[in-house]
């Protein structure tokens, strides 16, 4: 086909700002374009038509317009057939690429090798593995037995959906090699676990280009074998940005930070977007969350540009840092930049929020997104459920079912928990014995603690202590824990005492369980048990985990330790905490001492408890942070029944909304009353 006459380029160059600007045509329009075209002699232009084909194409509903035209046209263009194979494998939609391919092949044309290279590369994106099979026979027959390009591609193919034998045939039949070649193997190989065989090919190579290098760099790297990686990376004498980022991402993987950083520091001004990526994965990877946010301020520094990746790094962090300040410039940093928000940039944004105590952002993202995928509605259910929203969760749940989008083990988890928090006995139940019968979900061990979880809040004791008798798997310290906590809430020293011992069994380090021990032993007045139970923790040199907090103020996150009066503030917090102890004790409150060491008196408790790490956070929060604003806090352990009830009335007393996330879900306490209702 040939070029539009000069005079009617005017009429095409409307058609293709009408094309252009309009990505969803009726057929009415598609009918009126294609008319004009006919009309005017425009179907002369190659370049138009692809045009008009492709949005047709792309236009809802209308599919099979584009592949009536080609049919109906008096000669076949070998490249308007091409470009629709393209479009349509582009589009991952298989059912019309067999379309288009196989009116291609009736009209007796073949694919050209660009074409064939995307079939592959797409086949082997999505695991087609019968039509990568089908259409290795096709290349055959086309005459393609010699073109090493598709022998590659083809090796390729194999070896990303998981077949190394017919990979390597290829290889071993291909009557010539070249470096192209020998690295797709390579890294066929390493993929696959062969690093020998991926170092003999290797060494045999009598040209070496950097992703040679990189390949074997890459293959050491998901072995965790390091050394030699890091062997590979001293001798390669083309060592490019890809081979830096190699081999400080494989350090990052596995948690050596120094040695990722004083590559990452070597590198000075070579490095790039994906080395700054890698190193704020690596920070967040080992829970350095305060460094993953100092990195990305000095990548803006150096005005390196972030890219979604470097969002979704950052995002974690502060949902595990409960750092909503920094979450929300960053959401507001996403928008203007136009970024697109898909749903792995969603899902951390949903993450984030749930994580940050504020749901209703959290359920703006998640009914924002066009597109949800079970990440997305895990996220929320199980965001829903920590913060007590059992009835919620439940109602975000039959929705999901209403979208076809079948839950996971991930999905009861949040349903259970929230049921919990909730106590939705009833639907707690319901589900659980509806997962394996109905949804083809088999319960884990973390759906069993879950339930141990719902019935001991209940009070229902020995049906929690029968189901753990009657677990296909055994109980682990955080299913028996479910229940020691619920027989504290109940006052049940008979099942106290027996629980804790299974814990001591299973985890004889935890201080926690053995200072419960020795509280339950001093409240029953069996002091010979306190001082049994006091020697086993110095002889195993047993210590309780310190409580820790964080709070951020001004965008800096402050932790803060139980007890610890290291913080270049803590003369003023000191005396600020004299001041809430002032004002709690004039409101009547009275310390509960029940969680410290019973063999110390008991103005010693009282200050063991004024130190808790929670306290001194909401204290500093207080001080520097303006009237009215909500303070969050993010603490490591279970908040005791002294510092939750302390916090109801300071919420009151000082007028502000304190948000705290402990280890099982989020309290939200405001004039004198929590969310949870005193049922955590």
């Amino acid at each position: 086909m040939h070029s539009i006459p000069r005079a009617l380029q005017s009429l095409a160059d409307h058609i293709t700002i009408i094309l252009s600007s309009n990505s969803l045509l009726r057929l009415k329009q598609l009918h009126q374009i294609h008319t004009q075209l006919l009309i005017n002699g425009c179907v002369t232009s190659t370049s138009l038509l692809i045009d008009f084909l492709t949005s047709c194409y792309r236009s809802q509903k209308h599919h099979q317009y584009p592949l009536l035209l080609l049919q109906n046209l008096p000669k076949p263009d070998p490249f308007l057939w091409n470009s629709m194979v393209r479009v349509s494998i582009e589009s991952e939609n298989l059912q019309d690429f067999r379309g288009f391919y196989n009116g291609l092949r009736e009209n007796n044309l073949v694919p050209n090798k660009s074409t064939i290279s995307l079939i592959l590369r797409s086949f082997a994106s999505l695991c087609a593995t019968h039509l990568g099979e089908s259409f290795h026979c096709q290349i055959l027959k086309m005459g393609f037995v010699s073109e090493m390009v598709l022998q590659t591609g083809l090796l390729d193919f194999y070896a990303k959906v998981g077949d190394l034998g017919s990979a390597k045939m290829v290889f071993d039949e291909m009557p010539e090699r070249d470096v192209v070649a020998s690295n797709a193997m390579i890294s066929a190989l390493g993929k696959h676990g062969c690093i020998e065989e991926a170092q003999s090919l290797f060494d045999s190579m009598l040209e070496r280009n950097s992703c040679s290098w990189n390949s074997m760099i890459t293959c050491y790297c998901k072995l965790g074998r390091i050394d030699s990686a890091r062997q590979i990376f001293d001798c390669n004498p083309v060592r490019d940005v890809v081979s830096w980022n190699a081999i400080i991402d494989g350090y990052c993987k596995l948690g050596q930070l120094m040695n990722a950083e004083e590559l990452f520091f070597r590198m000075g001004s070579a490095k790039n977007s994906v080395t700054w990526n890698t190193m704020i994965a690596g920070y967040v990877q080992s829970k350095e969350f305060g460094r993953a946010i100092c990195a990305f301020q000095q990548m803006q520094s150096e005005s390196v540009k972030p890219t979604e990746v470097t969002m979704v790094s950052l995002l974690s962090a502060c949902a595990h840092l409960g750092a909503l300040d920094m979450g929300e410039w960053i959401h507001a940093y996403i928008r203007r930049k136009k970024f697109r928000v898909d749903v792995v940039l969603g899902n951390a944004l949903i993450d984030m929020y749930c994580k940050c105590g504020c749901i209703e952002a959290a359920l703006d993202v998640f009914y924002g997104l066009r597109v949800k995928n079970i990440f997305c509605w895990n996220s929320i259910i199980v965001g829903l459920g920590m913060h007590g929203f059992g009835k919620e969760a439940i109602d975000v749940f039959i929705s999901m079912e209403k979208e076809s989008i079948k839950p996971d083990g991930v999905t009861f988890v949040g349903l259970l928990s929230g049921c919990s928090h909730s106590g939705l006995m009833s639907a707690g139940r319901r589900y659980f014995s509806q997962m394996s019968s109905l949804y083809g979900v088999v319960p884990g061990i973390e759906h069993y603690g879950c339930m141990v979880d719902l019935l001991g809040r209940a009070g229902f004791l020995e049906e929690a202590l029968e189901l753990i008798k009657t677990m296909p798997m055994k109980p682990n310290s955080v299913v028996w824990g479910s229940l020691l906590r619920a027989c504290q809430v109940h006052k049940d020293t008979k099942v106290s005492e027996q629980v804790t011992r299974y814990l001591l069994e299973l985890d004889p380090c935890d201080g926690g369980n053995y200072v419960f021990l020795s509280n339950l032993y001093a409240s029953l007045n069996r002091w010979d048990d306190v001082k049994i139970c006091r020697r086993l923790m110095i002889e195993r040199g047993v210590r309780k985990t310190p409580g820790c907090s964080s709070i951020e103020v001004d965008n800096i996150v402050h932790e803060f330790v139980a007890g610890d009066t290291s913080h270049p503030d803590f003369t003023q917090i000191n005396v600020f905490l004299d001041e809430i102890e002032k004002k709690l004790k004039g409101h009547g409150h009275k310390p509960d001492t029940a969680s410290v060491l019973h063999d110390i008196d008991d103005e010693e408790k009282e200050i063991i408890i004024r130190y808790h790490s929670e306290r001194i956070a909401v204290a500093f929060g207080l001080m520097n942070t303006p009237s009215g604003k909500a303070i969050r806090v993010v603490k490591n352990l279970r908040t005791c029944n002294d510092c939750h009830s302390a916090l109801k009335l300071i919420s009151k007393v000082f007028k502000r909304e304190i948000i705290v996330r402990d280890r099982n879900r989020f309290h939200q306490f405001s004039n004198g009353s929590c969310s949870c209702k005193d049922y955590w």
